[in-house]
């Protein structure tokens, strides 16, 4: 079913609006968008970024990032909808010179004074520039103003604390979208719809019926041109303390009175609360670390370029998760990220208890035991379902074997789906918050996180301790071992 788009009306100030995030993905998504309608006569975006550039410079490097010519009437229709700005986000005094220009594009494409400011930047930037957009005026135009954020939000509790401080004395909490992509991407979503869509499914998700649920977030290349940041953020604070959580919240979250974003993000809240925060003892337990060395053509992490070569910096984790609440106690959440791992792709795996009773199992059946029935949700490179179930195989006596049902997205429709910033940032438009991380969420994330690192920040790892196209170092595991399980996902099974 095709539904009609809704042309929305915005002026989007993008700081950081030459950079690569912007002409990779940003841009691309607003073209999509309008394609589609939903971005048509009324919109216009104003880049701003330390670049001396001309209006006519900067839509030529959006027409590239686009990879459209002159002869694309529709890409050129809606560059013309571009304007540049050069600007410093810490002199006040170019706020002036950026606000004359936003009210020009208002008046020009009839805006209705509709503003979205997306900071691309540095963290510590975000509370300068949201200061300098209130004093200085730029929101105090009659329609709507909305901060759009790009993580790192923090790189622990007390810095995120700060931060969210200083945004909030100049944007109330509800115009604040804090930008995760995962929360954009197709089968993230589809979560909420597997979950609260179907009765056979939501009256099982609770520890009577399931076991433990995996989630998995693997990465085959490394750090690349990536490496300056990366090693003073590290698998834990990059990928644990925002995608995963995020992902687990949406898993273990009871059933919101409403699919709104008040109402959602209001129980994934919940979740996060009862989450276990771990002490020393239960951190060194249940989590576990990794950096990856050397492979037949590859350096290890302390080899790349711009890594200490003696980097403590974790490429891997792998840890369990406890919530002490009535849906999930005893059921352990396993999650793992890595970088150099043996492939690309995210996945969650449900495995529910096996019967009581294996009446199948006696010795004079010589059946082997019944394996655990499996939900799993693909959610990158391939979107789809499989549930695995338990057969009788044909042919005479009565064996039984586990059989998958599957359901893949079809390359038609796959072609068809949002990019995850296309999604988020149309949401941004409507107001729409939830795709996007509340602070509270951010906030006991960051709790959780904490004590992780504290812990291991006290201890000296044994570096590297996996090799590039593994799943990670065999203390991962190890860890769900430990519990007489082992991973759905695994090499060599």
């Amino acid at each position: 079913m095709t539904v009609l788009a809704s042309e929305r009306t915005a002026l989007f100030i993008f700081f950081g609006g030459t950079g690569d995030l912007a002409y990779r993905k940003l841009y691309p998504s607003m073209f999509n968008l309008y394609k589609k309608g939903t971005l048509r006569e009324h919109f216009a975006v104003l880049g701003t970024s330390r670049n001396k550039l001309t209006d006519a410079q900067f839509q030529e490097a959006v027409r590239k990032s686009l990879g459209t010519t002159k002869t694309d009437k529709e890409a050129e229709k809606f560059i013309s909808h571009f304007a540049y700005e050069a600007h410093d986000v810490t002199d006040q005094a170019h706020y002036s010179v950026l606000k004359d220009r936003a009210n020009e594009l208002d008046k020009k494409f009839e805006l209705q004074g509709n503003r979205i400011f997306y900071l691309s930047l540095a963290p510590s930037f975000f509370g300068v520039v949201a200061g300098y957009l209130k004093s200085e005026g730029l929101t105090d135009s009659e329609g709507f103003n909305r901060l759009v954020i790009e993580k790192p939000f923090g790189r622990d509790y007390d810095s995120a604390e700060k931060l969210n401080d200083a945004l909030s004395k100049s944007f109330e909490e509800e115009q604040i979208f804090r930008i995760d992509h995962y929360l954009g991407k197709e089968m993230i979503q589809n979560i909420e719809a597997v979950r609260f869509g179907n009765t056979l499914v939501e009256s099982l998700w609770n520890n009577r019926y399931i076991d433990n649920i995996q989630v998995t977030l693997s990465e085959k290349l490394g750090v690349e041109e990536r490496a300056s940041y990366y090693d003073n953020s590290g698998a834990l604070r990059d990928m644990v303390q925002n995608h995963i959580m995020q992902i687990v919240s949406l898993l273990a979250m009871e059933q919101p009175v409403s699919f709104t974003d008040v109402d959602i993000r209001a129980e994934k809240v919940k979740a996060l609360r009862s989450l276990r925060v771990y002490n020393v003892a239960e951190a060194s337990t249940n989590f576990v670390r990794g950096q990856y060395g050397a492979g037949d053509e590859q350096r290890a992490y302390r080899d790349e370029d711009n890594v200490p070569h003696d980097s403590t910096n974790e490429t891997f984790v792998a840890g369990k998760l406890l919530f002490d609440n009535y849906r999930w106690s005893g059921t352990p959440f396993y999650i793992r990220t890595g970088k150099m791992l043996a492939d690309k792709f995210t996945r969650v795996d449900v495995v529910f208890k096996k019967p009581l009773i294996d009446i199948f199992s006696f010795p004079q059946n010589h059946n082997a035991p019944l394996e655990a029935n499996v939900l799993t949700m693909y959610i990158e490179p391939h979107a789809g379902f499989s549930l695995r179930l338990n057969a009788k195989t044909n042919g005479q006596g009565f064996q039984t074997a586990p059989i998958d049902l599957d359901y893949f997205v079809d390359d038609a429709d796959s072609k068809a789906t949002p990019e995850p910033y296309e999604r988020l940032i149309h949401d941004a438009m409507k107001g729409d918050g939830t795709n996007f991380s509340s602070w509270q969420e951010v906030s006991y994330a960051w709790r959780f996180v904490d004590q992780i690192r504290k812990v291991w920040d006290l201890q000296q790892p044994q570096f590297p301790n996996y090799t590039p196209g593994s799943m990670g170092p065999a203390s991962a595991d190890e860890l769900i071992q430990r519990d007489h399980r082992q991973w759905v996902y695994r090499l060599n099974k």
